[in-house]
């Protein structure tokens, strides 16, 4: 599925590596099919690193974690760890 925004500006060189970086890092804390509390900490700390919300940067998340979570082709442990 193709995420249009038509308002939104340019992405500077910064933030093209930025998204890299975080891509490569959401690649590897799923690669195992489980997302720790640690790792979902370390992907939101990524995220904020750079003192603003990228549209790509959710449509990453929501690509790489979410829709994933929703098939189950991921899971997490931190509810295990509740009951």
């Amino acid at each position: 599925m193709q995420v249009e925004f038509p308002n939104a500006i340019p992405l500077t060189p910064e933030d093209e590596a930025h998204l890299q970086k975080l891509q490569a890092l959401i690649e590897k804390t799923i690669a195992d099919g489980v997302l720790t509390a640690e790792e979902y900490t370390l992907i939101h700390d990524a995220i904020a690193a750079n003192k603003k919300l990228l549209p790509e940067e959710v449509a990453l998340v929501k690509t790489l974690v979410h829709d994933k979570l929703a098939t189950s082709e991921l899971i997490t442990d931190w509810f295990e760890r509740l009951s």
